[in-house]
């Protein structure tokens, strides 16, 4: 194909020196799903919908600009330090203050509150890439830095994807500790029993998903698919000296497979 001469042309890198992995293990967020045209104004509007008692008589708009400056204080604080916030709890500190109820549990407003942000979409050609893991063998799981619940993630993934069998889907929030954490992807090699140098993690993040799939000697790839919109996108010109291919499609990803 002409996306793998692409990707051997980028990366720089020698096809015999790639070992072909057991297991893939996926980032989420612009990696697998993309949050187009997040807003977090929907997803009070959502939450606002359900309420059951609302006191305070507030509005969705006092309600939407007190949960967003409480967050962006929160998480401000959390990722500093290399933790994640738990979306669930910081609801309960925050509705509870409020003094809002709802007939919900935290799980299921958690979702009310996701899908009315962002309901996701399809990366490109990331359900042909994941038919041909499944197909030829190749075993699966997620690794997120995500405020969203573990359980919340799953069950997005499960709508997404109903026919994949990830082995796992691991959110941060339900971990403490957020990518690059060692600890994270050494968790995710225990689960899978396998070593290190017989899995591949892919993610968007120079940032999180690189180093951290390095320091576990996890093979790190960088996707980089400059067609979709990511604030996360490092500045033109800014690359990973730690990512041992980088790719620009999944369709990329399915010919280097093919080839080892």
């Amino acid at each position: 194909m002409v996306m793998g001469a692409m990707a051997d042309r980028a990366n720089g890198m020698e096809r015999e020196s790639m070992k072909k992995p057991r297991m893939v293990v996926f980032d989420y967020g612009n990696t697998l799903i993309a949050e187009l045209g997040y807003n977090s104004f929907r997803g009070a509007e959502a939450v606002m919908r359900r309420v059951t008692a609302n006191p305070l008589g507030l509005t969705v708009e006092q309600v939407h600009s007190f949960t967003d400056d409480l967050y962006a204080e929160l998480s401000a604080k959390v990722k500093t330090a290399g933790i994640e916030l738990s979306n669930i709890g910081f609801q309960r500190l925050a509705y509870e203050y409020l003094r809002l109820e709802f007939s919900l549990s935290g799980e299921e407003l958690e979702r009310v509150w996701w899908d009315g942000c962002s309901p996701g979409a399809y990366m490109p050609h990331v359900r042909e890439m994941l038919a041909y893991l499944r197909e030829n063998g190749f075993r699966a799981g997620i690794i997120s830095n995500a405020s969203i619940s573990g359980a919340s993630m799953k069950a997005r993934i499960e709508t997404f994807f109903p026919e994949h069998p990830f082995e796992f889907i691991m959110s941060s929030c339900d971990y403490i500790l957020r990518k690059p954490s060692r600890m994270l992807f050494e968790l995710a090699l225990r689960k899978a029993d396998l070593p290190a140098d017989e899995v591949w993690f892919c993610g968007d993040s120079i940032l999180a998903d690189i180093p951290g799939a390095a320091s576990a000697g996890i093979f790190p790839v960088w996707y980089d698919d400059i067609t979709m919109p990511n604030p996360f996108r490092p500045p033109a010109g800014v690359t990973s000296e730690e990512a041992r291919l980088r790719i620009y499609d999944w369709l990329e990803l399915i010919d280097i497979l093919r080839k080892l």
